[in-house]
């Protein structure tokens, strides 16, 4: 594992996007709704969020998407390419607007402290730690690379996705073929 902030101009395949999204919170067991990453409680404050630039990933518009665990699918909730706008919102980083998609975690914290207050927050930053390995595990599995981003101004990145205030941007992995 290696930090890539280099890509190849090459689309993504429909299958490399709809893994990368899977290797975030995809479902392994519809029984009991346990996820690939482990969540303290099984209370899975993390939403998952795909940025996908114009004819960037097959079978895919530009737009934001929202992945939903449960079904293995996405719903869009913004169209246009908005990478630019997102790499403004994470310093200029311009590595990220030049991805063909990049994923972004946000946290809904209620979902956790909820139920272990204050100490909550520690386990929703254990979670999306976890998360970050698996985006970069499964990039490399694909003959991807990915970087993961902190350095952003949330309420910019909130803006840019168009996000619910009760979610707190938390990562960004820009995701691609290495260059």
């Amino acid at each position: 594992r290696r930090s890539i902030r280099r890509f190849r101009k090459q689309p993504l395949t429909f299958e490399q996007f709809s893994q990368m999204l899977w290797a975030c919170q995809g479902i392994i067991d519809y029984v009991t709704g346990k996820r690939v990453a482990p969540s303290a409680g099984a209370t899975y404050p993390l939403e998952v969020f795909a940025v996908v630039g114009e004819k960037c990933v097959e079978k895919v518009e530009a737009g934001v998407y929202h992945y939903i665990p449960s079904d293995h699918a996405v719903e869009k909730i913004l169209d246009g390419d908005v990478r630019r706008e997102l790499a403004a919102a994470a310093l200029h980083q311009e590595f990220i607007a030049e991805a063909p998609m990049s994923i972004v975690i946000a946290a809904e914290y209620e979902r956790t402290t909820g139920w272990y207050g204050e100490r909550g927050i520690r386990y929703v930053h254990f979670e999306v730690g976890h998360v970050g390995q698996n985006i970069h595990l499964q990039a490399v599995a694909l003959g991807l690379g990915t970087v993961m981003i902190g350095a952003f101004h949330d309420d910019k990145v909130a803006f840019v996705l168009n996000l619910p205030k009760k979610l707190h941007p938390l990562y960004i992995a820009p995701v691609g073929v290495p260059a």
